[in-house]
C-alpha cells in the first residue's frame, strides 16, 4: 500500500486522534516540549501591529463596523489575545476549523497556509513523478508512484528536481475567498513565486520541526513533528483575485510593517526610547531582516462587494 505525500501529511498532521495538529501539546514558543517559534511568540506587539496595519488599510472604513477572525489560532491564543483592538468584534478560529464568515471581515492567519498537506514531484528521464510514501519493511520509506504530475509542471526541469507543490493551500485561499463576505485579507507567511519554485529551489522547501531543530527526514516521527513548505504566492494571489479582491499585493513582513503600522511604530520606539525595553526587542524580532522581517511576507487584498 502507498500515499502521496499528501495522503501521509494529512494523517500525520490532521489525524483526529494522532495528528500533530489534533494533540493537546503546546507546539509554539521557547518552552521546554516547543518546536517552532512564531511572529505571534513576541507576544502582543504583533497583535497590535496587525490591527494598525489593518485600521491604516482599511482606509476610511471604521473598525468597529468589522469583524476581526483569526484563522488557523493556536490553541487558547490568538494574535489579538490581550490586546486592546478597535473592531466590532473579534474569534479565533483553530487550524482544521470551519471559519464561517459572513458580512464585513478582517481575515488574518500566521502561518496558516504553510500548514496545508502539499505534494511532492521529482523530474525523472524526462517527466515528473511523483513521490509518495509506503511501508518497506517495518519502515515509512519515499517511493515515486506511477502517476505523472498536473498540468503546472509541463516544463522540463533537470533530472531530481524537486518541487513541494502546496496545492491545499491555494484551494484553502479559494475556499476562504468563496465564502460571503467582504473586507480585508491578511495572510502572514513564508513563501516563494511559481518561478523560484520551479527554477530556484532544486531540492524543494519541504522541511520538518521538531525542539526546535529543522530537519529533511519528513517521515521521522509521524504526528510528533511540524512538516511544512514554502507556499506559492502566485497562487494564492489568483485564488483571491479569481473571487473579486482587488490587487493582492505581496510585501515582505519588514516591509508591510512599516509602511502600514509606521505610526504605532513610531509610537512605540519614542515611547520606550530611554531603554531597551521588552516592546522594543519584539519590534526587532518582528522587523529586522536578519529576524522575521525578511523571512515572512505578507499577502493583502480588499474585496469591498
Amino acid at each position: 500500500m502507498s500515499l502521496t505525500f499528501a495522503q501521509f501529511m494529512e494523517l500525520a498532521l490532521y489525524h483526529p486522534e494522532i495528528g500533530y495538529y489534533r494533540r493537546p501539546a503546546t507546539r509554539v514558543g521557547y518552552g521546554a516540549g516547543t518546536d517552532f517559534f512564531t511572529a505571534s511568540t513576541s507576544g502582543p506587539v504583533f497583535g497590535e501591529l496587525i490591527a494598525a496595519a489593518a485600521v491604516e488599510l482599511l482606509g476610511k472604513n471604521h473598525p468597529r463596523d468589522f469583524t476581526f477572525v483569526e484563522i488557523g489560532a493556536e490553541p487558547g491564543g490568538g494574535v489579538l489575545a490581550g490586546v486592546a483592538h478597535p473592531f466590532g468584534a473579534a474569534r479565533s478560529v483553530q487550524v482544521g476549523g470551519t471559519p464561517g464568515l459572513a458580512g464585513q471581515c478582517v481575515v488574518f492567519s500566521n502561518e496558516l497556509f504553510d500548514a496545508q498537506p502539499f505534494r511532492r514531484f521529482v523530474f525523472r528521464s524526462g517527466t515528473w513523478r511523483e513521490l509518495g510514501v509506503a511501508l518497506r519493511d517495518g519502515d515509512l520509506a519515499e517511493i515515486e508512484l506511477p502517476a505523472t504530475a498536473p498540468a503546472p509542471f509541463s516544463a522540463a526541469a533537470p533530472e531530481g528536481y524537486v518541487i513541494d507543490a502546496p496545492f491545499a493551500a491555494a484551494e484553502l485561499a479559494g475556499q476562504i475567498a468563496t465564502l460571503p463576505w467582504t473586507g480585508l485579507f491578511i495572510a502572514c507567511d513564508y513563501g516563494k513565486s511559481w518561478r523560484e519554485l520551479t527554477e530556484a529551489c532544486p531540492a524543494g522547501t519541504a522541511r520538518a520541526y521538531h525542539r526546535h531543530t529543522q530537519s529533511n527526514d519528513l517521515l521521522a516521527r509521524p504526528g510528533e513533528q511540524d512538516l511544512t513548505c514554502h507556499i506559492c504566492w502566485d497562487w494564492l494571489a489568483e485564488a483571491l483575485s479569481g473571487h473579486g479582491f482587488a490587487a493582492p499585493t505581496i510585501e515582505s513582513q519588514e516591509a508591510f510593517l512599516v509602511r502600514h503600522a509606521g505610526g504605532y511604530i513610531a509610537a512605540t520606539t519614542a515611547a520606550e526610547a530611554a531603554r531597551f525595553s521588552p516592546k522594543k526587542l519584539s519590534l526587532l524580532q518582528l522587523l529586522h531582516p536578519s529576524h522575521l522581517g525578511q523571512k515572512f511576507q505578507v499577502l493583502h487584498a480588499r474585496r469591498d462587494r
